[in-house]
This record gives C-alpha cells, sequence and structure tokens, in this order.
C-alpha cells in the first residue's frame, strides 16, 4: 500500500517545545503523530473495512510447490513387549 505525507501547520515554538519534552521520553513529535493517527483509523474506520485493507496490502504468498505423488510406505505394525503381554493375561 503507498504511504502519503500529511503536512500540518504549528506555531514553531510551541512544536520546539513539544519535541524538547518528547525528546526526554525517547520519542518525537512524527512518532507521537503517526501512533494519533493509526488510533483515529482504528476508531473511526469500521473493522471488516480495515481486516479487508490490511488483506489486501499483504504480500502474496508464493505457493508452495506440489509434491510428486509417491506412495507412503506403510508403518509397521507395534509388536506389544513382554509386559503388555503378560498383563493382558
Amino acid at each position: 500500500m503507498e504511504n502519503n505525507e500529511i503536512k500540518l501547520s504549528f506555531d514553531s515554538e510551541k512544536l520546539e517545545a513539544l519535541a524538547f519534552y518528547l525528546k526526554k521520553e525517547n520519542s518525537t513529535v512524527q512518532k507521537k503523530m503517526a501512533e494519533a493517527l493509526r488510533l483515529l483509523y482504528e476508531q473511526t474506520v469500521p473493522e471488516p473495512l480495515r481486516e479487508y485493507l490490511d488483506a489486501k496490502s499483504a504480500p502474496a504468498r508464493p505457493k508452495r510447490p506440489a509434491r510428486p505423488s509417491q506412495p507412503k510406505p506403510a508403518a509397521p505394525k507395534p509388536t506389544a513387549t513382554h509386559e503388555e503381554v503378560h498383563h493382558e493375561q
């Protein structure tokens, strides 16, 4: 899925202050805005549509090559141990 860039206007002094305090939290304005936009999307867009869009944008899984059909060898029948035979009597 293609990403679009969103451009916002905000007071430069307020943005500087915000960036300063977010840096103390090891975050950035961009990270916080991306998180807020994701939450807005999840709250606004109905889940069935979100699931459809996720499935549509997921990379297609490569099909596995078909295995050659070979008859499976018959598994040997388990033999009863001496203890099992003795226990059944």
